[in-house]
């Protein structure tokens, strides 16, 4: 019980952070597309490049987010091949992103520093970053693809600035360049802005939503079973596998960080990405809000069946 309200205090501030997203756009009328593309086109590829550029990088940890990310596209190519005659908008599209990742960052972030011990919670968030590459390649082509042919949804993927900071920082990583100290402190920040900008967008997209419309039974059930029963399925019997037959990564705390990549909410990068191609993006992000809320009891009870932290 003691566990389930630290996690309720913990994550206080992000509700509120989608509060204050709801006024912006309700009082202050702020425009929500512009944040979304402030944060798809300058925070983002910020946050990748300096995370990149700083962690240690050996074997076992390289290939988990290379894991993750072919996982990811995986998921969301397959979802959407299934359900794409299901709907006759795009709601088979931000489906089949939905499936294939999940709230790692804005959500996943705070968590990994409440449950983990600070160098496990620097792996959780290098291997993060697959979940911001797959949202800002795979994700956004199935996105766009809705709008757009594939020649334009391909342009628009290599349009974006996060695929060159990744490769630039990448390349700083394993030549030895580094940030100097008083850069990186600047850059440091944008992973706070990052967090708190990525709720607010979900609070904007509540503006102008109606229940009678957007409450699609169908398209949140769904939703809940891949980030619920999917995901962690798929995760534990990897682990299982791993533990028993291959060997391949053999390690506990690299098991305790991709359980925890299982278990968190919905994405509201569906909401941005909506917002930015043009997609109705209210219908996403009341399944987003519904997942949000869901999570504050199914986490800690998943992570007491898991054995805890």
């Amino acid at each position: 019980m003691s566990l389930f309200f630290i996690l309720l205090l913990k994550i206080t501030p992000l509700y509120i952070n989608i509060l204050l997203g709801y006024l912006s756009v309700k009082v202050l009328e702020v425009k929500k597309e512009s944040i979304a593309k402030l944060i798809i086109y300058i925070i983002t590829p910020v946050v990748v490049f300096s995370s990149t550029i700083s962690v240690k990088i050996d074997f076992s940890l390289a290939i988990m987010p290379i894991f993750f990310y072919l996982f990811c596209s995986f998921t969301a190519i397959i979802v959407y091949n299934i359900f794409k005659k299901h709907w006759n908008d795009a709601t088979s599209n931000i489906l089949a992103f939905n499936a294939g990742t999940g709230n790692a960052g804005y959500f996943g972030i705070p968590l990994a520093v409440l449950f983990f011990e600070p160098h496990i919670a620097d792996i959780y968030i290098f291997v993060q970053l697959a979940f911001i590459f797959y949202g800002n390649t795979t994700g956004f082509y199935i996105t766009a693809k809705s709008n757009f042919t594939v020649r334009e949804s391909l342009i628009k993927v290599f349009r974006l600035p996060v695929v060159y900071a990744f490769i630039l920082g990448l390349l700083c990583n394993l030549f030895g360049v580094k940030i100097p100290e008083e850069l990186f402190v600047y850059t440091s920040q944008f992973k706070g802005v990052y967090g708190i900008l990525g709720m607010m967008i979900l609070g904007m997209g509540l503006v102008g939503l109606k229940k009678s419309e957007d409450l699609d039974k169908k398209f949140i059930f769904l939703n809940f079973f891949f980030k619920y029963v999917y995901w962690p399925g798929m995760v534990i019997l990897f682990i299982y596998i791993d533990k028993t037959i291959i060997h391949f990564i053999n390690d506990e705390d690299i098991y305790k960080v991709m359980f925890l990549f299982s278990i968190v909410p919905i994405a509201n990068n569906g909401v941005t990405l909506a917002i930015i191609n043009g997609i109705k993006p209210e219908k996403a992000t009341f399944t987003v809000l519904l997942s949000t809320i869901f999570s504050i009891v199914y986490i800690p009870i998943m992570i007491v069946l898991y054995g805890g932290f």
